[in-house]
Formats: structure tokens, C-alpha cells, sequence
């Protein structure tokens, strides 16, 4: 018997079981990079404290790592972080030996989380910290024993005595560094992790009969609805249910209010039909919410965004939000000009000037034209890199109404995005991926930005990549990221949205309302009516008359036939924050536009309701 073949042997296949495991579960892009990550900070934990001996706070990290993300997820990072952490300490018969124990130690916080219910506070988590460092080092004394030694009792018993006292240091340093971050390291992985990853719980049998009742009052209340009510089974709808009560959108109904979300979700409502001066929440407006967050804007991705928005709008971004952002946005133009040598920023500069009525220079547009990759379409970076469709979907929106760019450079960056289009009808970030709704939306309106109507893609026998986002809408109308996958809802449903309504960048603005009256000496308007007050952001003036706005096609913002059925990586084209990513009650005079809703979908939606819910009702007796 040889003892380091077979323990080898041994531990070999636990790991591939639990890569294999990481494997079969299917993580989503972020949360691989999220493990990533967490793995090189256990790494570089124990690294930072190589100058005191057994003093690390790996074991805590990887168990915390587990209690957040899971068991697969947990293990990946111990794991890589025992392998990884020994290319400074050095690779030897120990590293095996490391990462099982590591993987191990975050599967048991992952059983940790189940046995607590994901509550467990500062002290008993220092507790549960010491008793697995301590069992992490004694493994690591069976591995010496196993690796170094007769395979005597009495030398296992010589190891473990030795390593006592190396075992109870890394033992009670766990315990420290437990108590002094455990909790907050805890509740930022978790954080983190609750806003990438949406878990569908079925029902319990209580649910049963309170889903029965909430089926009746719900076809009872839309029965009695009237058809010229807003929509809340549509993107447009879902977007307006979401906004908060400040005035702006977070990543999700009911998550805090971000410039990013918000200037995405007013360029959907505009491109729907809507005017951005008549949205708003008690009293709190869109417009307002967007121009108040101009002066910390110090990215030229945000600059961009907002410019687009206050096109959309018809304001002037010269004093948007007492900030001259064409100004500042010119300043970040580069002599080559590029901005900051990026073709995702650069496209999207161009963009937003043409919305508010500046002219790109023309170097702008010819060092876009040169970084057309040698496959026709364009990366995030400069020519050279890995064409993707969320790029080369916003150069073509940037090029298609200009001559600086030869048709030959059009016509090659269309064919890259039609050969990417996948058998479901959809587009993938990157060539040979899964299709999402983001990605096939940049697809969607750089094409029709070419000239190209995407209702006609239907490659390999595919359904259209609209008929694709048609089918990722929900029965609340938010869109989902992929089959299966809702995350960020409120960034996904809206540029998914822009494209569902047949809108490339720039949006053709939508002017400001009129100025009320003059109001008389006691502040009331003629007729005794009050004053009314427009609802756009102080200091924003409408832009000047007839100033030039890049034409869009006009076309239908109706959403594909299969919209109102349900079924369905962020993407990098995503200015101002640059990554691969219902009902509601009015209040304080907060005004929206209807948007329109077919008649006979609604009562055929509102039928099928009545048909499941009798079913439901008459099941017990044997009647359904």
C-alpha cells in the first residue's frame, strides 16, 4: 500500500467532484468573477501575514464565502485559494492536502447558513470560525503524517502533539479576525450576491388557497378596470410601477435610487412615448431626480448618459443641472479623438452629442471607423481585441447617419452581427454565448440604426431576435436578462424596451411643456386654478428651436406578437457604468401619459385568470 498514491488518489477525485459540482451548477458570469475575486483575497490574506506564523484569515474569508454564496461556490474558493496562495509559499505534496481542507471548510459554511437560517451573530461566528481553523490545521497535520511519517499510530499521535500549538494560534486568530470583520464581510458578499441572483421558492399549501383568493379580487379588479388605464402588464408600465418616491429608478422596485438606472429608464419611457417632463413620484420629478445627480458626474460614460437623456428631453445640456455637460464631455476628447482610447466611450460620445444638437468632430468618427476589427465588428477597447455584439451594435448606431464612415465599414459590421444571431433568435454578448435581452437589444437598434429590419432576422429558422425579448417579458412586464435569469430588472427592461420599440440612440426630443400663466398678486393663476409647475430640473431651459436632432426611424412601439407571452453578462455597452448589466399609487401631483393597451390581449389575459382560478375553486369537489 502505498500511502501518497492513494491519499493523493483520493483527495484528487474529491476535488474534481467539487469542481465538477461548481461546474454543474451553472453560475452566473458575475458570480464567477465574485468567486474570483474572493479567492484571491483569501490568497492574498494569507500572503499579507506570511510574517506570522499560522495568523491567517483565509479560513474565515472561505467560510464566509460559503456562508454567502453556497456550497459550490464555497469550495471554488478555498480551493483556489490553496492553490493559488502556494505559487508565493510554493507548491509541494502539502497543496492538495490545503485545498480540500479549504474547499471543505466552505461547504460547511454553506451548511453553517441552512442550520442558522443565514442568521447567526458576531460571537457565535468567531465561535464556529476557531472550531473549523482548528480543524483545518489538524487535516493538515494528517496530511504531514501521511506524507512525511511511518503511518504509525504512535507518529500520528507524534504530529497532532507537535502541531497543537500551531493548530490553537491559527485557531485563535480565525476567532479575531471573525470578530473584527466576520458580520461585515458577511453582509457585503450577501448583498452583492442578492442583487445578481433571483431564487423562485414554490408555493406552500397555505399558499394555496390566499394564490386562489388573490386570483379572484385579481380578474374582479381588472374586469372592473377601464381600458384607458396605465399598463402595468408592459415594459413601459413595469418601468413607470418602479420609479421611487425620489423621483429616480434603482436596479429593482424598491431599491435604492442610482443615476445609472434612472438615466436608463428615462431614455426607455422617452423612446415608449412618454414625456420625461410629466414623470414623476410625490412631487418628486424624473428630470429632477437626473439633473441633481449631474454635479458629482465625473465619468465621461455618465456624461454621456445624461446628455442622451437631456436630448431625450429637450433641455439644454449646456446648464443641465447648473453643469455644462458638452463642455465637459469635449474636455474628456483626446487629440486623436477617441475618449480614453475606448470605442465604447468614443460611440457613445458621439451620441450624445448629436442628441443635443452638437456636431461630432470628424476625428471622432474616423478613429471609430479605424478600430473596425478584422471579423467587420468592434470591442470595447481599440481595433485588435475581441469583437462583441453590444459594441458593435452602438458603433452603428454612431456611424449610421454620417458619410465619414464608407459603406464597406457598415456593411462588414452588419454581417458580424447577423452571424452571431443564435437559434433561439437572440444575440450573446460574445460570439458562440448565450443569448440575452441586452445584447440582442444593442443588436436590435444598432440594425435598425444600419437600416436593417430585424423582424426579418429569423437565421437558421429562428424567430426574430424582437419576438426573442418578447418572450423574456413577464406577467408584471419587466423583461428578464435570459431564460431563467432576473437580474437587474429595471436596467434590463430598458434597453430592452428602446429596442422593443423600434428606437435607436439618439432619441428625437419631446419638448418641454408650455409656460403655465403668469400667476396673479395673490400666486393664483386666471379662473382661480393654481399655478402649475413644470416639472423639469431648475436651471434647465429647453433647447433652442429647430436645433438639429439626429432623425430616427418611425416605426411602431408596439411590442412583437409574442410579448405578452412569459418565458426567455450585462452588457459592456452600458454608459455611465460600464460592465457587462406595475401598479403603483400616484402622489403629489405626479402626472403620466396613458400608454395605449390593446383591448382584447388584456380581457384575453383576464379570461385565462377566471379559467385558472374556477379550475383552482372547482379542483376539491371534482368539477375542474
Amino acid at each position: 500500500m502505498n500511502w501518497q498514491l492513494d491519499a493523493f488518489a483520493i483527495i484528487a477525485l474529491a476535488l474534481a467532484g467539487g469542481f465538477a459540482w461548481y461546474e454543474r451548477v451553472r453560475p452566473d458570469a458575475r458570480i464567477v468573477a465574485l468567486v474570483g475575486t474572493l479567492a484571491a483575497f483569501a490568497a492574498l490574506g494569507r500572503i499579507a501575514f506570511a510574517a506570522l506564523p499560522n495568523v491567517k484569515p483565509t479560513t474565515d474569508i472561505v467560510l464566509i464565502s460559503g456562508y454567502a454564496l453556497g456550497g459550490a461556490p464555497g469550495f471554488a474558493v478555498g480551493a483556489l485559494a490553496g492553490l493559488t496562495s502556494n505559487f508565493f509559499f510554493g507548491q509541494g505534496p502539502w497543496t492538495p492536502w490545503q485545498m480540500a481542507a479549504w474547499g471543505a471548510t466552505g461547504v460547511l459554511g454553506a451548511g453553517l447558513a441552512v442550520i442558522t437560517a443565514r442568521r447567526i451573530g458576531r460571537w457565535p461566528l468567531a465561535i464556529v470560525c476557531c472550531v473549523v481553523g482548528f480543524a483545518f490545521t489538524a487535516v493538515q497535520d494528517l496530511g504531514d503524517w501521511v506524507n512525511y511519517s511511518d503511518h504509525s499510530p504512535a507518529q500520528l499521535g507524534v504530529y497532532v502533539g507537535k502541531g497543537l500549538g500551531f493548530d490553537a494560534i491559527h485557531a485563535a486568530g480565525c476567532f479575531a479576525f471573525a470578530l473584527a470583520f466576520g458580520p461585515a464581510l458577511t453582509r457585503s458578499i450577501q448583498r452583492f450576491a442578492t442583487r445578481l441572483q433571483v431564487t423562485w421558492l414554490p408555493p406552500s399549501g397555505v399558499a394555496a388557497p390566499v394564490l386562489i383568493v388573490g386570483l379572484g379580487l385579481g380578474v374582479i379588479c381588472g374586469l372592473a378596470a377601464t381600458p384607458s388605464a396605465r399598463a402595468a402588464g408592459t415594459p413601459a408600465g413595469y418601468l413607470l410601477g418602479a420609479e421611487n418616491r425620489d423621483g429616480g429608478f434603482g436596479a429593482a422596485p424598491g431599491q435604492p435610487s442610482s443615476q445609472l438606472y434612472s438615466g436608463w429608464a428615462a431614455l426607455a419611457l422617452a423612446a415608449a412615448g412618454q414625456n420625461l417632463h410629466d414623470i414623476g413620484r410625490d412631487g418628486h420629478s424624473l428630470l429632477a431626480y437626473v439633473a441633481e445627480g449631474v454635479p458629482s458626474l465625473s465619468d465621461p460614460g455618465s456624461l454621456e448618459r445624461t446628455m442622451l437623456v437631456a436630448g431625450a428631453a429637450d433641455v439644454s445640456a449646456h446648464s443641465f443641472g447648473g453643469r455644462d455637460l458638452v463642455a465637459a464631455l469635449q474636455r474628456d476628447i483626446r487629440s486623436n479623438g477617441s475618449v480614453a482610447d475606448q470605442v465604447n466611450l468614443t460611440a457613445f460620445a458621439v451620441l450624445a452629442l448629436r442628441a443635443v444638437g452638437v456636431a461630432p468632430a470628424a476625428r471622432t468618427l474616423s478613429w471609430l471607423v479605424r478600430q473596425q476589427d478584422r471579423d467587420g465588428g468592434f470591442n470595447f477597447a481599440s481595433a485588435g481585441g475581441s469583437s462583441d455584439v453590444d459594441d458593435t451594435g452602438a458603433v452603428l448606431e454612431a456611424l449610421a447617419p454620417t458619410d465619414a464612415a464608407p459603406a464597406r465599414v457598415r456593411r462588414r459590421a452588419v454581417g458580424f452581427v447577423l452571424a452571431q444571431q443564435n437559434r433561439d433568435g437572440g444575440f450573446p454578448s460574445d460570439p458562440g454565448g448565450e443569448s440575452n435581452a441586452q445584447s440582442t437589444a444593442w443588436a436590435v437598434q444598432g440594425l435598425l440604426a444600419a437600416g436593417v429590419d430585424p423582424s426579418s432576422l429569423h437565421r437558421g429558422g429562428a424567430v426574430s431576435p424582437l419576438h426573442f425579448l418578447g418572450s423574456l417579458i413577464g406577467s408584471d412586464g419587466d423583461i428578464q436578462y435570459a431564460r431563467g435569469v432576473d437580474q437587474t430588472p429595471v436596467w434590463v427592461t430598458a434597453e430592452a424596451l428602446m429596442a422593443l420599440a423600434r428606437t435607436p440612440l439618439p432619441l428625437t426630443p419631446r419638448p418641454a411643456p408650455a409656460p403655465a400663466p403668469a400667476p396673479s398678486s395673490h400666486g393664483r393663476a386666471p379662473g382661480g386654478a393654481s399655478a402649475p409647475h413644470a416639472a423639469r430640473p431648475s436651471g434647465s431651459p429647453p433647447a433652442a428651436a429647430g436645433a438639429p436632432h439626429a432623425a430616427v426611424p418611425s416605426s411602431p412601439a408596439a411590442t412583437p406578437p409574442s410579448a405578452h407571452t412569459a418565458s426567455g453578462s450585462a452588457p459592456r455597452t452600458a454608459v455611465g457604468g460600464t460592465g457587462r448589466a406595475g401598479h403603483r399609487t400616484d402622489g403629489g401631483g405626479s402626472r403620466h401619459r396613458a400608454i395605449p393597451v390593446p383591448t382584447s390581449p388584456q380581457m384575453l389575459r383576464l379570461a385565462a385568470y377566471a379559467a385558472l382560478a374556477t379550475a383552482l375553486l372547482l379542483a376539491p369537489v371534482g368539477l375542474s
